[in-house]
């Protein structure tokens, strides 16, 4: 990535403090570019990998450090070299994690990595009936997915508790619901895919992207290995509510409301109806400082179609 000599932190966030670095992140998607980007801008040494080698070859032409890397295809020697920040948005598989079993011990070993965030999800809390969740709460995500997330968890913040230069600084980020540019209720609603489900009481929580970003910059500014944080704005709402919301700020009529029985879904997204809860963010504002830019559904909708409108 091309970069410049001024701090570039990005909307309601401040910049990571001290010398630049390199960050390295496994799997450099929607959620892990943003930052990259950010630190990139702010001179920092930024690579990563992705599992496509076409999108490996527009990051490398965009000037990105980029790699191939699946739990078949390992690394080549010498890639995390220099590495200061490590940010993993892998999933874990059937087998287990991938970025540990291929080079957790390449990482242990690394002699100046300060920092390590893992992107979980708050998918491991499972169904509370919608009572609040903070980060204290019982994991009952005990199927498929969110089974994995939890063991990876596990796995990596057992990695943080290994005595001596073992040791990795190993923080747990639980993302809510993830939107943004490109893929928020607005892009759902002009594709005519969208649904209004008819589900009373149910409440998801989301997060905006950027504010992913500045949640990560802040636990970079302030360190805090084995700590968790969940990752979500400061008001769960309603899906079928961010549905009319974007259909109003659209212009357009929001679709019927249909009972969760009669509504046509895969199995992935009927699987996101399963589990009610409210999650609590209070960490991230108490501990990190953070002030979230798109604090609820309606500043991040206006914000993504100011910025399009712009």
């Amino acid at each position: 990535m091309s970069v410049s000599p001024a701090d570039s932190a990005g909307p309601g966030s401040s910049p990571v403090s001290g010398p630049r670095g390199r960050l390295f992140c496994f799997g450099l998607g929607f959620s892990a570019r943003v930052l990259a980007q950010r630190l990139a801008a702010a001179g920092w040494e930024v690579a990563g990998t992705t599992r496509s080698a076409e999108k490996a070859a527009d990051l490398r032409a965009e000037g990105v450090e980029a790699y191939l890397f699946d739990r078949d295809r390992p690394l080549p020697a010498g890639a995390l070299s220099g590495t200061t920040h490590l940010l993993v948005s892998i999933a874990p598989d059937d087998i287990g994690d991938p970025t540990l079993d291929r080079h957790g011990g390449e990482i242990a070993a690394l002699p100046d990595l300060a920092w390590v965030g893992y992107l979980s999800t708050t998918g491991v809390y499972g169904d509370w009936q919608g009572a609040e969740v903070d980060e204290t709460a019982e994991l009952r995500g005990a199927k498929g997915r969110n089974r994995r997330r939890i063991d990876a968890e596990a796995d990596w913040l057992a990695r943080q508790e290994e005595k001596g230069d073992k040791a990795l600084p190993v923080h747990v980020f639980r993302l809510a619901g993830i939107y943004g540019p490109g893929r928020s209720a607005l892009d759902t609603v002009r594709s005519g895919r969208a649904k209004r489900i008819d589900k009373p009481g149910h409440l998801f929580s989301r997060i905006h992207v950027d504010d992913i970003a500045t949640v990560l910059q802040a636990s970079m500014a302030r360190p805090d290995p084995g700590r968790i944080y969940n990752v979500c704005d400061d008001e769960a709402a309603p899906a079928a509510e961010v549905t009319a919301y974007a259909c109003k700020l659209l212009g357009v009529d929001p679709p019927p409301l249909i009972p969760l029985a009669e509504a046509e879904m895969s199995p992935m997204a009927l699987s996101f109806w399963q589990d009610n809860r409210r999650v609590a963010n209070r960490r991230l504002h108490e501990e990190l400082g953070v002030t979230l830019a798109y604090p609820d559904y309606r500043a991040g909708l206006d914000g993504i179609l100011a910025a399009e409108q712009a």
